[in-house]
């Protein structure tokens, strides 16, 4: 309790006063104050931490239902031996799948009236284990409205004695009779799916390459307590929307690259006629093979032929829009990016640093190679129409607003540091100074600027020459050596379509990519951010860990987490898995590798989870309490301010209300 001197300065003074028209006399502010207490000596939340969904909307929604395997564990340690393997499995998929999983088990199911009243126990006891590491208060504003008395009643009900154990059987027995058995499970289910994780991270690229980006965005919109670290792909996204032609092409690139026009089309409403005419006429004899659309969407010969052309048109396009930027920026230093103007037609040839390659396509229909880099008139009418349909999208500027309000650089949370790429070093293992916007920055003061830089390029007016240097960084966020997205020497995109000789697609990491394995560098990053680096923790996304090439996700001695494993299906040939997820519980840290996710159809129809393996365990002795966390700070200063409200009232500084 608060025992300082009989006076407070003017400005304590003025924030107690206004502390006391919420707590208005010595009582409130005491049962506060005991209220806070209490809450420091719980476990802490469960924290979930995923990377790189890139588009895949099944694998990531269906991760986010069985909590990364936690849902499955807490039914095998309440249940034990007492229901069989099986049963387990449906009870589980029940929780994750409610609503579709209800309409099979009623077909199936006998003797419906029996199983209503098991199912609806076993949920109970489920809920009960889930919600005890949370105040009431937290699980009363995560009940569903229309059930939230009754289950509230359910949960705090002991179950001791016969009045107790009639009155609470009498209320599952009423649920059954009065026909809302079904709802009730589905309002528990997603009560155990909420209150399984107390807050998610996302480590970065939700975008591209899979086929439901928009779907993820949609879950993140509503999801109860979410941060998302910016991935180069998002960051991508994010300057298209916001009108930078550039991104807007390579955008596009990607979406044909992988055939997943629905995202652009049916998504975000973005009309690609304008585009596909364009391809259409200008490269209707070229084949356009180095452009034959990846993955596996079955197509049409036509859309086939169709996606290969629009992939190129839009691919020439975003290599003239680069270069216009890298011309007008050359604090940028990317002029080795400049490349149309290298090209020797008649030769079919191209010169990159001094060496001359040959070329398996010189079909480029819209380039002058006087003027290389300028727009044909048809483009500038093409770019003009796609930029107007991205920066007029509805949806599309729903979501990058979610990006912005939700997300940030970086996030430090319970002293983990979680950023999506690296942190620019130079070969010793210093932080390396970059010169940003004409000043000098490094470590944690260079992704501050960045993101400040970031925030001011989406919102400031168009048509200006501030937003068009803001648009013009986002785009070097997505491919510049010295941004912390994408941290390599250059982005090949070029040579990779053009050049077949390998030994141009190489791209060269920063030092960080490497020195991470040592646990002094992630130390000196930790220390570079504030944090403690005995205790304190690096979570990274943008890598894939190559775990069918021996290579771990842990790295430093276990200071560093690198969780970006496959989402992808992409990936999922070099990775040889389908991802990683990271739980942070109140017993420590659990790293969780996954097997690839079949479909939403099996894992309803066939009971299959996605096969999850523990990687490795961080666990403490002691039970992490909520007083350990970020959380707990706040509430400990919280605690302190009332105990000077208290005293303040005591001591006659201010006067009680009644």
């Amino acid at each position: 309790m608060y025992h300082g001197a009989n006076e407070f300065s003017a400005e304590e003074m003025k924030y107690l006063q206004l502390l006391a028209s919420q707590y208005k006399n010595i009582n409130s502010a005491a049962t506060e104050i005991i209220n806070l207490k209490a809450i420091l000596n719980l476990p802490k939340g469960t924290e979930h931490f995923v990377s790189d969904i890139h588009g895949e909307s099944e694998s990531f929604s269906h991760v986010l239902r069985n909590a990364s395997g936690v849902i499955k564990n807490q039914i095998s340690a309440i249940f034990g031996a007492s229901l069989r393997e099986s049963e387990k499995k449906s009870l589980a998929t029940l929780i994750y799948y409610p609503e579709r999983k209800l309409e099979k088990i009623l077909e199936e199911e006998k003797d419906v009236g029996e199983w209503y009243k098991i199912t609806l126990h076993r949920l109970v006891t489920i809920c009960k284990v889930v919600s005890s590491k949370y105040t009431r208060s937290k699980v009363r504003k995560a009940l569903p409205k229309e059930f939230a008395y009754i289950i509230e009643e359910l949960l705090h009900e002991d179950n001791v004695g016969n009045d107790k154990q009639m009155y609470y059987n009498e209320i599952i027995d009423t649920i059954i009779d009065l026909d809302q058995a079904d709802r009730f499970i589905v309002a528990l289910s997603h009560l155990i799916q909420r209150l399984a994780i107390d807050r998610l991270h996302v480590i970065g690229d939700i975008y591209d390459r899979g086929p439901h980006a928009a779907a993820i965005m949609d879950i993140l919109a509503k999801y109860h307590s979410v941060d998302i670290q910016w991935g180069n792909h998002d960051i991508a996204w994010m300057g298209a929307a916001a009108g930078c032609q550039a991104l807007i092409c390579n955008v596009l690139r990607i979406q044909t690259r992988y055939a997943n026009l629905d995202t652009i089309e049916e998504d975000y409403g973005i009309n690609l006629i304008p585009l596909a005419t364009f391809a259409m006429e200008k490269y209707a004899d070229d084949p356009c093979e180095q452009f034959a659309p990846k993955g596996d969407e079955v197509l049409s010969d036509k859309d086939y032929k169709m996606i290969a052309k629009m992939h190129k048109a839009i691919s020439v396009m975003q290599w003239k829009m680069e270069a216009q930027i890298i011309q007008r920026r050359p604090e940028f230093h990317m002029e080795n990016r400049l490349l149309l103007d290298k090209i020797d037609f008649e030769k079919g040839t191209i010169e990159i640093e001094g060496k001359t390659y040959e070329m398996n396509d010189t079909n480029f229909p819209t380039v002058d190679p006087k003027d290389p880099y300028r727009l044909t008139e048809e483009e500038q009418v093409v770019m003009d129409k796609i930029k107007s349909s991205f920066v007029n999208s509805e949806k599309l500027q729903e979501h990058v607003r979610v990006l912005y309000s939700k997300g940030s650089m970086y996030t430090i949370f319970n002293s983990n540091l979680l950023f999506h790429g690296g942190i620019p070093m130079n070969e010793d293992g210093t932080l390396k100074t970059v010169i940003f916007r004409g000043k000098p920055y490094s470590g944690k003061e260079y992704l501050d600027a960045v993101e400040r830089t970031v925030r001011e390029g989406y919102f400031n007016k168009p048509h200006t020459d501030a937003k068009r240097e803001c648009m013009d960084i986002i785009w070097y966020l997505w491919c510049g050596e010295d941004s912390p997205l994408f941290g390599k020497k250059k982005m090949t995109t070029f040579e990779r379509y053009f050049i077949d000789d390998k030994t141009t697609h190489k791209e060269v990491s920063n030092p960080y990519y490497s020195l991470r394995n040592e646990e002094a560098i992630c130390k000196r990053v930790l220390e570079a951010f504030g944090l403690n680096p005995e205790t304190s923790h690096i979570v990274n996304g943008h890598v894939p860990v190559k775990v069918s090439k021996g290579e771990s996700p842990i790295k430093a001695n276990g200071r560093l987490f690198v969780i970006d494993g496959g989402f992808a299906k992409a990936y999922q040939k070099v990775t040889g898995i389908a991802g990683y997820t990271l739980i942070y519980n109140s017993h420590g840290m659990v790293l969780v590798s996954h097997e690839p996710f079949v479909s939403t159809d099996v894992a309803i129809s066939e009971e299959k989870d996605i096969l999850s393996s523990t990687v490795a365990l961080q666990y403490t002795q002691d039970r992490i309490r909520v007083k350990d966390t970020d959380i707990g700070v706040e509430l400990e200063k919280s605690i302190a301010d009332l105990e000077k409200l208290v005293f303040a009232y005591k001591n006659g500084l201010i006067k009680e209300q009644h």
